[in-house]
């Protein structure tokens, strides 16, 4: 009974060293943290706390550099592992390559998606800009930027329209020149787009010359009903039409979501299709329904000349004859 009991006290003290000796596969796990510690923290559902206590040991410890920051794996190079210690020898493990561009646990950028075939810029360049987001009177918008900024195509495409000449009078207010000196392009996705209250239109620039999305089209100004305003851009998206359907020139498609959109960075979010549709609706020489009418002129006012009140002439006194008096008759 006696020798029983010291052969299992014998074998519990050999199993408890088995458990504690390194490199026995499946009974125990080294104490030695991994000699990667980015990859220890790429796994850390929780950020390390700042540099306080042990965690400031641990900085200093590192060389000053923190190791609390969450990060992607580094990659071993192809073929190889990271090495574990505490195995029969070294046990290699692939470790996950990080993603590309990513430090630290800073935020990844992604390109936007591509939402159509073409390609835009934002029509105004090389200065600040700001723009209304909402309907005031037409489905238009004014960008706010310095006398002078460049004024280019927001698409390649082909010139429509051209005006250099400001043709606008606050007695008439024409709707055909309201916008001033314009340049209209028909783009390569069948969209009109226009620029008005231009200060001038770049040389060689005339219907029918092919652009480039970017290319100068005019300079920013305030002609037309811009006169007396600070100098912007009118802004329109439309669709093609006869010159004297001047209303479907000066914006049919509200554009403010794709400016956004292009000067955010998604350059290929088209209004091509919500072209289409309110084309399909309206049709495409739909009749004028918002400042349709230009002011009448008024005739001259003809005034008449100032009369004075006329007098009666006063009566000459007569003179009182005399008894004495001798009047002599010719031939007596």
């Amino acid at each position: 009974m006696r020798s029983g009991s010291v052969a299992a006290l014998g074998g519990l003290v050999l199993l408890a060293a088995g458990c504690t000796a390194p490199g026995v596969p499946g009974l125990g796990a080294p104490s030695i943290p991994p000699t990667n510690p980015a990859a220890n923290a790429a796994f850390d559902p929780t950020p390390a706390a700042g540099p306080s206590g042990d965690g400031a040991a641990a900085d200093a410890g590192s060389g000053g550099r923190s190791q609390g920051f969450r990060t992607n794996p580094t990659p071993a190079p192809s073929g190889e592992g990271a090495a574990i210690p505490g195995g029969d020898g070294e046990r290699s493990e692939a470790t996950p390559r990080p993603t590309p561009g990513a430090t630290g646990d800073g935020p990844v950028r992604v390109p936007p998606p591509k939402l159509s075939d073409y390609t835009y810029v934002f029509p105004v360049q090389g200065c600040k800009v700001s723009y209304a987001r909402k309907l005031l009177v037409l489905p238009k918008t004014t960008i706010w930027a310095k006398r002078g900024c460049r004024f280019v195509a927001p698409i390649d495409g082909t010139v429509h329209e051209v005006n250099r000449v400001d043709r606008w009078s606050s007695a008439t207010d024409r709707g055909e020149d309201r916008e001033g000196k314009f340049v209209s392009i028909i783009g390569v996705d069948g969209v009109r787009y226009l620029g008005g209250h231009l200060a001038s239109v770049a040389s060689g620039i005339k219907p029918g010359v092919k652009v480039k999305a970017g290319q100068v089209l005019g300079r920013i100004g305030n002609s037309g009903n811009a006169a007396g305003q600070a100098p912007n851009l009118y802004f329109a998206v439309s669709w093609k039409a006869p010159a004297n359907y001047w209303w479907v020139r000066r914006g049919m498609v509200k554009p403010w979501n794709y400016l956004d959109a292009w000067y955010n960075g998604n350059r290929t979010y088209s209004p091509r299709k919500e072209m289409l549709a309110l084309r399909k609706r309206l049709g495409a020489t739909p009749p004028c329904t918002v400042l349709c009418t230009s002011k009448q002129p008024q005739p001259p006012v003809q005034t008449r000349p100032t009369q004075r009140p006329t007098q009666k002439p006063k009566p000459k006194p007569t003179k009182k004859r005399n008894d004495d008096e001798i009047i002599l008759t010719p031939g007596e």
